[in-house]
């Protein structure tokens, strides 16, 4: 064993030495004039040896040094030391070395290609974003090798990508295909770019590389598709949540609530207001945006059942003049709201676990925010069916929609009814507004843009149906998605608001069109 371990070191050894006279002979070239420096910086990068790390971030700092007779040190606060040594040194009569653009870039080449031995994959995937954008033939060695050790597959991607790039500019033609191969299986538009700069100067290859690029267009369309209809179920989730309250106060009782943005309104306030309550209280801070939930809920519910009983339940039967009440009473909370708070926006922070964005399969890259919301809005779609379908308030609030005069002569409060369907339905639309307020502005105006695309939602599709509800928003916000990149925000709204037109025209009652007695009255 003795015998195995000094053939091992004797085979070692001329290894090791020609690795410190290399590092050794790079150093002085430090300290000459500006294209030295580039030369040097380069070739201690190249070498791989984590021991050029500081004196090169010492370089670029400002912080390394030069006597009269040559002698390179590194300031480290009050502490100056040799670079040759490591000793403690006299600073007097050293200067800091000067540099320009040039060794800049040249220093953060190097540094980058010396980051890929680092510990923390932050700074491993900082360092091959750094060699992918040097594409230098001297990086393909170290990448290799940093490749050879990585286990992160998100630097593992980057690292296939800048070691596709680097063969790239090999003069050697069998590492030209296989960066060709490699950038040809990636979706990365920045690889794409790079195959079309190659293609001017490889005419020889263009057959190869045009393959390539097809190969990325298509995983590129695909990842488009699949964004846009994220975006377009973000939309409808956003969408469903503002129109589901209104599903059961306009499409189940027959008001026309013009309020109902501002209950969304509302809701988004309380959510505000609960963020600032336990701002300060250790434990609960934390807790504000889950505990707003059912305090905006709570809210907007009493505000609807406030204007049910004291307004609405007088006019029953008479949706224009329900319109025109209800349109009032919105403007009369906006203004309430701006004496409240002001007109100015309000902040409301998302917690920690809604930020950030996360890549799905493909790269498709979303924002955790969306996807907490549009799975918010499937859970709260669930819970208002099981409230309609399996609660003794759902029952009775079906029974008093199909026919009022027998349900009140069974015994059902019809009043009673009226008042807490309506509070549910305004409830529903608090709940909106803490989901909105996650991702727009809280303001008096926050629930005026979506009152119409509420309306929309619903008469599209069927007016009472939940079912309806649901397919209508995801509808209308996949739609809106895949037109506005043609023809922008405004005429995408404005095509989908001609076509539900149309549609409404070919079949009045939406794509679930209500059966039996509701229907008919």
């Amino acid at each position: 064993m003795m015998r195995l371990l000094l053939v091992l070191l004797l085979l070692l050894a001329p290894l090791t030495g020609r690795a410190q006279d290399a590092f050794s002979d790079a150093l002085p070239g430090l300290g000459g004039g500006f294209a030295q420096q580039a030369e040097a910086a380069d070739r201690l990068g190249a070498l791989g040896d984590p021991r050029a790390v500081p004196i090169l971030r010492a370089l670029s700092d400002g912080r390394l040094l030069k006597r009269p007779d040559g002698t390179l040190l590194i300031r480290e606060g009050d502490r100056v030391t040799e670079v040759a040594t490591g000793a403690a040194a006299d600073p007097a009569g050293a200067e800091p070395l000067r540099i320009n653009n040039r060794v800049r870039q040249a220093l953060r080449g190097a540094l980058g290609r010396l980051s890929l031995v680092s510990p923390d994959p932050a700074e491993r995937l900082a360092a091959a974003e750094a060699v992918f954008r040097s594409r230098s033939v001297e990086n393909i060695p170290l990448l290799e090798a940093a490749l050879a050790r990585e286990s992160l597959g998100r630097v593992r991607e980057r690292l296939e990508l800048a070691l596709a790039a680097s063969r790239m500019a090999s003069p050697d033609e069998a590492a030209k295909r296989a960066g060709i191969a490699a950038l040809g299986e990636t979706s990365s538009a920045e690889a794409r770019g790079i195959l079309l700069e190659a293609r001017a100067t490889n005419p020889a290859l263009a057959g190869e590389i045009d393959a390539a690029i097809a190969s990325i267009d298509r995983r590129l369309t695909i990842r488009r598709a699949f964004e846009t209809l994220f975006q377009g179920l973000s939309l409808g989730s956003v969408l469903l949540l503002a129109a589901l309250g209104l599903a059961v106060t306009f499409g189940v009782m027959g008001v026309i609530n013009m309020a109902h943005g501002e209950f969304v309104m509302l809701g988004a306030y309380t959510t505000f207001v609960m963020q600032e309550a336990l701002r300060d209280i250790p434990g609960l801070a934390s807790w504000s945006l889950p505990l707003s939930v059912p305090a905006a809920f709570l809210v907007a519910a009493a505000c609807g059942a406030a204007l049910e009983r004291g307004l609405i339940r007088h006019l029953y039967g008479r949706p224009l003049e329900t319109l025109l009440l209800t349109f009032g009473v919105g403007m009369m909370i906006q203004q309430a709201v701006r004496l409240g708070f002001g007109a100015q926006n309000r902040e409301v922070s998302s917690p920690p676990w809604m930020q950030g964005t996360l890549e799905l399969p493909l790269g498709v890259m979303v924002t955790q925010n969306r996807l907490w919301i549009l799975v918010f809005s499937l859970a709260v779609l669930a819970l208002t069916v099981a409230a309609i379908r399996f609660t003794r308030f759902g029952l009775e609030m079906r029974a008093v929609t199909q026919n009022r005069r027998i349900a009140s002569a069974m015994g059902i409060r019809t009043g009673r009814v009226d008042a807490l369907t309506f509070a549910f339905g305004s409830g529903i639309a608090g709940i909106a507004g803490v989901a909105l307020s996650q991702i727009d502005n809280v303001s008096p105006n926050l629930g005026t843009g979506y009152i119409i695309d509420s309306f929309m939602v619903v008469v599209f599709g069927g007016v009472g149906s939940l079912a309806g509800t649901l397919v209508g928003a995801m509808t209308l916000g996949v739609v809106n998605k895949m037109l506005e990149p043609f023809a922008g925000v405004v005429l995408a709204k404005v095509f989908v608001l001609v076509a539900i037109m149309v549609f409404i025209q070919r079949r009045p009652r939406g794509l679930f069109a209500l059966k039996g007695r509701a229907a008919e009255q």
